[in-house]
């Protein structure tokens, strides 16, 4: 009974643990496609990796499909465009207590001169408090003028004008001064994030240091333009604790920092509307009021610009929804979905061919949770793990089957078709009842005189105990002996010619071919070791694949002729190597002959030549001269190749098969077998 250890969950489990199984099943399956180890590895990568419960975790495009439903339910839910919307709201209410505030100090002034004039021994000259008031009244009468010129619908002029402006309303004073701080703090921010934590408010001596920081910044950067020393040891010696407790290391580094945090105005403005973005933009320039600093800020960003071009970064993004923010909040989103598009860049990267450590996995975890970390650290153990279990090694800097890979995929192969093989599927013929060599099988029987004296020791012993032999040593009689029975085969070497021409990828034949080779190595590796196997490849010329390389094979992508005769030719050579047996071609194509050689040359022509087909057919009596029966397994049935195949199965005597891609394995081994070997009973 199986024993089952628990313990309370501390997130280092692992929830979907690797399964060698599942996973080589898999890979094995997508090696029949891509004949390519990183390629089908990639491909379980994206898919996800399969567990032993059925379960599937997560693959990359499973992560990517996250990411962008993230970015979509953002742009989805938020209007960048009621930054703007936020900060005229702000100035209304600015204005509006201004006004209101004015109107009060005049409501008071007037109220004091009427208590004056009933109060004639109030001490106050009426006089005096008559021309305060006219005073105050012309004041007021000015400072409505100015704010009725300001224009409201556009910000960065109001508060060009509001700066300058003296208000009689303390409230309106304090919530202007606000503004103008908050969004004072907002723009530093998109420029150098650490700096403006540092300064804690934009008076103006932080003004001037901050001012001074970026004049050094600037002139360190133009050194660097130019080839020379930038002295970054030196800036940072000046500057680095306005840089926060994790200091760029580098100029590298400060520079991509910069370039990142101006990159989220930058989106941000070139999210908006032609106008919107125009306005925001006037805003972020004049937002300081000091010419200085706004002069080196623009230097800044040309600079930026000349030393790493944002590029990607600035990114335009279509948002739909309604929800309000305010300027920090937009730049916050910007930097979050410049986040996922970073992340987006690393998953595909690695998706086409990149390797698994280019992914951040604390952005992962960051933007997509917890459980798509998990996710990734098992798809990032994928190469560890086959390499640890002995499937596959790095050799020159690549992935390639071991000689256990290529065994676990053989036998799936084998398995797979084996699975629907039943016992009445046709496709078998008789062989002579002797051959050479004798094999044990799997039953045994008593032992008689003139058998092969094979003794099954486990069973004789047991006969003798049952006997009644008791104690040791056991006393054996002869008829206490067991033995096996025994196999007579017929020692057989087999080529299996595959079709390698563009059309049995065009027609999905390919892979049922390919892993049809796979089985029958498999099989007669484990199952007739004595027996011999050559594999030739054939398109426009035809060429001997070695049994190591099948994984690997795939179809000739630029080359649409069958060279049939070649491939015959070919296959002659190979079974001529070895001595004695029988000797069978399997040939396995969708296509007739369309190219051939002749007098060492090669002749192409489709549609079909008669002197291909009479060249053809001549290879194939050379192969009847010499004893080898030729198998043909088609995958096609227009009339001509039914006529072309006919001539081939009357001059050789071999047999012929009509199939599918499906049925093409079942058909190929239930012939091997039941022409390789029958049971003799003893």
């Amino acid at each position: 009974m199986a024993s089952f250890k628990y313990s309370r969950w501390d997130g280092s489990q692992q929830v979907f643990p690797l399964d060698e199984g599942a996973i080589m099943g898999e890979l094995s399956d997508r090696m029949l496609t891509h004949g390519d180890v990183g390629s089908a590895m990639r491909d379980l990568m994206r898919d996800g990796l399969p567990g032993r419960f059925g379960e599937r975790s997560m693959g990359l495009q499973d992560l990517l499909q996250r990411l962008q439903d993230r970015r979509q339910r953002q742009l989805a839910q938020h209007n960048p465009g009621s930054v703007l919307d936020d900060i005229k709201k702000k100035l209304d209410s600015v204005l509006s207590h201004e006004e209101e505030g004015i109107q009060r100090q005049l409501d008071r002034a007037e109220t004091a001169q009427s208590e004056a004039g009933a109060a004639g021994d109030s001490g106050l000259d009426p006089e005096m408090v008559q021309k305060l008031l006219q005073d105050l009244q012309r004041r007021a009468e000015r400072s409505r003028e100015t704010l009725d010129a300001v224009p409201r619908d556009n910000p960065a002029q109001a508060i060009k004008q509001l700066r300058e402006y003296e208000f009689m309303d303390a409230q309106a004073k304090e919530e202007f001064d606000e503004l103008l701080e908050m969004l004072q703090q907002q723009v530093a921010d998109s420029f150098f994030k650490d700096i403006s934590q540092s300064l804690q408010d934009m008076s103006p001596e932080q003004m001037q240091a901050l001012r001074q920081m970026v004049q050094d910044l600037n002139e360190m950067l133009e050194r660097r333009m130019n080839g020379e020393d930038s002295d970054f040891e030196g800036f940072m010696d000046r500057y680095g604790p306005m840089f926060g407790p994790n200091p760029p290391q580098s100029l590298d580094e400060l520079i991509e920092r910069l370039q990142q945090q101006m990159s989220q105005v930058q989106s941000l403005l070139n999210s908006l509307s032609q106008e919107q973005s125009k306005q925001l933009q006037d805003l972020v320039q004049s937002v300081f009021g000091d010419a200085d600093l706004q002069y080196e800020l623009s230097r800044l960003a040309g600079n930026m610009e000349y030393l790493d071009p944002m590029g990607s970064l600035r990114d335009e993004y279509a948002f739909a929804g309604d929800d309000e923010m305010d300027l920090s909040e937009a730049l916050q989103l910007m930097d979050h979905l410049h986040k996922l598009d970073k992340l987006e860049r690393q998953l595909r990267q690695t998706q086409q061919g990149g390797s698994g450590e280019e992914i951040d996995s604390d952005l992962v975890q960051e933007l997509l949770g917890e459980d798509a970390r998990q996710a990734l650290d098992q798809l990032e153990r994928l190469a560890e793990f086959l390499e640890k279990e002995g499937y596959i090694a790095k050799v020159g800097g690549r992935f390639e089957l071991t000689p256990k890979g290529m065994r676990k995929i053989g036998q799936r192969a084998l398995n797979e078709i084996f699975a629907y093989i039943k016992k009445d599927r046709t496709g078998g013929h008789q062989v002579e009842p002797t051959g050479q060599g004798v094999e044990n099988a799997d039953d045994t029987k008593p032992y008689e005189f003139g058998d092969p004296f094979i003794p099954h020791l486990q069973k004789t012993i047991m006969n003798a105990v049952m006997r009644g032999s008791i104690g040791t040593p056991v006393a054996i009689r002869p008829e206490d002996f067991e033995v096996y029975r025994t196999e007579h085969l017929s020692q057989s070497s087999t080529v299996l010619m595959l079709d390698l021409s563009l059309s049995m990828a065009m027609r999905g034949n390919f892979v049922a071919a390919k892993k049809v080779a796979l089985a029958l190595d498999n099989l007669i590796r484990t199952k007739f070791p004595r027996d011999s196997l050559f594999i030739v490849g054939f398109s426009t010329y035809a060429r001997e694949i070695k049994a190591e390389r099948l994984p690997y094979l795939s179809w000739d992508e630029f080359d649409p002729y069958t060279n049939i005769q070649h491939g015959l030719a070919v296959s002659q050579k190979l079974l001529a190597r070895v001595k004695g047996g029988s000797k069978q071609i399997i040939m396995i194509s969708d296509g007739e002959p369309t190219a051939h050689m002749e007098g060492g040359q090669l002749f192409l022509q489709y549609p079909p030549s008669p002197r291909t087909i009479r060249a053809t057919l001549g290879e194939a009596r050379r192969c009847t001269q010499q004893g080898i029966v030729i198998n043909t397994f088609m995958l096609d049935r227009s009339s001509y190749l039914i006529d072309f195949i006919d001539q081939l199965t009357r001059l050789n005597r071999g047999r012929v098969f009509y199939t599918t891609p499906e049925r093409l394995g079942q058909y190929i081994l239930v012939d091997y077998l039941n022409n390789r070997r029958r049971k003799m009973v003893m």
